[in-house]
């Protein structure tokens, strides 16, 4: 950009889930960094549960509190999608829904040039239109998963809002016919069955299908947490399958600095005191993100699975579970239970942590490329199968072998593919595979290229918004 420019002002609006929040408001904070002003608006929990800003940008970004409409059926002080078990997130979306007035109010007063929003407010194109205020869409989901996806959504007709209301599990195993290279990217039989039960039951009258595709219907930009270096083949199917602009924002990468609660860092004295007692490279860490809630059965392996591994190993749980009888005593001094929160960034920055047992979620996956770390994959929920399939072809990761059938896994299963990738020289492709995207995306290379694509977002930003002086961009 020539000139110094006038500043932009922009609201953020994310779905009320701390793996949607967390994704935006780092966007948020890098747009700012920029100089540009947010305006970053959730619930007032929700707003008080986020790592805290930095100092630095106080001046620039503003949380705004819109408390959440009480819901039947949705119990007392719940306001993100990891406060309640699976079936009450219907009711979380109703809640959500009811911030359409507030929402409505805060914009008509701070005129913003942009909203960038998520796939749940179906009734915002309409607002920002009688506003004049732009909308750009912001995923969190990577470029594979979209392009899977986009055949079945984008073959939605004015009369039909839920295409999944006539589709078979069949239709989501297979490969996307659209993609003009080869993969194995698709569902198993049992993923693509649970999605389709769970979009069932939706009883919050609007179903996710109609919410994304009235959202997307109304944006003037696809936004995308992923990057070229990673995904570039699926990023330029992605621009080829939408007739908006798709402008990945880079991986959105939290320092170590900045991540977590201040309050909570005392907790890493501990872990990185029994870290620091490990070999180089030896440890795996487990973590199945907030949102995954696995039946006691698949904790059961797992736990099992890490003991007859014999490998070293931390162990991130939210909440407390019924462990095997015996488990901490037999792995007293190689592994740790870590109930509640952990530093997840600064445990895959430590020197002895070699291997990531993960959901699958795209924000921890990318966090385990930072630093090299190799994976281990153990998708639950929606996204993260495809996420897996994409990772297993990238070499990136393997996943663990789960029963075609229910999806179901065993104890040998888990041990075997944590000493194939931690131990075994069959396992070196993918260990190498993780230094080799910690090169690219990790270090002050993996900043500056961070900072490119802020640069070409804002500037996309710049030329397309309702107050802009398009002179001034170079």
């Amino acid at each position: 950009m020539a000139d110094e420019p006038q500043k932009l002002h922009i609201a953020m609006f994310p779905w009320l889930a701390f793996g949607h929040m967390i994704p935006s408001l780092e966007l948020g904070k890098l747009i700012a960094r920029k100089g540009h002003r947010i305006s970053f608006i959730s619930t007032p929990r929700n707003i008080e549960r986020l790592p805290k800003i930095p100092p630095d940008l106080l001046p620039l970004i503003t949380f705004v509190k819109l408390p959440l409409p009480h819901v039947e059926n949705l119990p007392e002080n719940v306001e993100a999608t990891m406060d309640v078990p699976h079936h009450i997130i219907p009711y979380l979306k109703i809640a959500h829904d009811g911030l359409q007035q507030p929402l409505s109010q805060f914009l008509e007063t701070s005129a913003p040039d942009w909203i960038i929003h998520d796939f749940a407010p179906h009734w915002l194109p309409p607002i920002a239109t009688r506003l004049g205020i732009s909308l750009a869409f912001f995923s969190i989901f990577n470029a594979s998963t979209w392009c899977f996806l986009k055949p079945t959504t984008g073959s939605r007709t004015s009369d039909d809002h839920d295409p999944s209301t006539r589709m078979k599990p069949e239709d989501l195993t297979a490969p996307p016919k659209c993609a003009p290279f080869k993969t194995k990217i698709a569902f198993r039989f049992y993923e693509a069955k649970k999605l389709l039960d769970s979009l069932e039951d939706n009883t919050s009258g609007v179903s996710d299908w109609f919410r994304l595709e009235t959202v997307l219907s109304g944006t003037k930009a696809f936004a995308i947490k992923t990057s070229m270096e990673v995904e570039g083949e699926w990023l330029k199917l992605l621009g080829e399958l939408y007739d908006i602009p798709v402008i990945p924002v880079g991986l959105l990468l939290p320092s170590t600095q900045e991540s977590g609660d201040n309050n909570k860092d005392s907790t890493w004295g501990t872990i990185g005191e029994w870290l620091d007692k490990q070999e180089k490279g030896s440890v795996v860490y487990i973590a199945l993100g907030s949102e995954i809630q696995p039946s006691q059965q698949d904790f059961t392996e797992l736990a099992l699975g890490l003991e007859q591994s014999g490998l070293p190993f931390f162990w991130a749980l939210r909440r407390r579970i019924e462990l095997p009888e015996g488990f901490e005593e037999r792995t007293r001094g190689r592994g740790v239970v870590w109930t509640g929160w952990a530093p997840q960034l600064k445990i895959l920055a430590h020197d002895s942590v070699g291997g990531f047992l993960t959901h699958c979620g795209w924000s921890s996956v990318t966090e385990a490329f930072q630093f090299g770390r190799a994976l281990i994959l153990l998708p639950f929920l929606s996204d993260q199968g495809l996420i897996a399939r994409f990772l297993e072809e990238r070499h990136a990761g393997v996943e663990v072998p789960r029963n075609e059938d229910d999806g179901s896994f065993s104890s040998d299963s888990v041990a075997q593919t944590l000493r194939l990738v931690m131990k075994d020289e069959e396992g070196k492709i993918y260990r190498d595979k993780a230094k080799e995207m910690s090169t690219v995306i990790g270090g002050k290379d993996g900043k500056d290229l961070q900072s490119k694509y802020i640069d070409k977002f804002v500037e996309f930003l710049w030329s397309h918004g309702r107050h802009v002086n398009k002179g001034t961009l170079g």
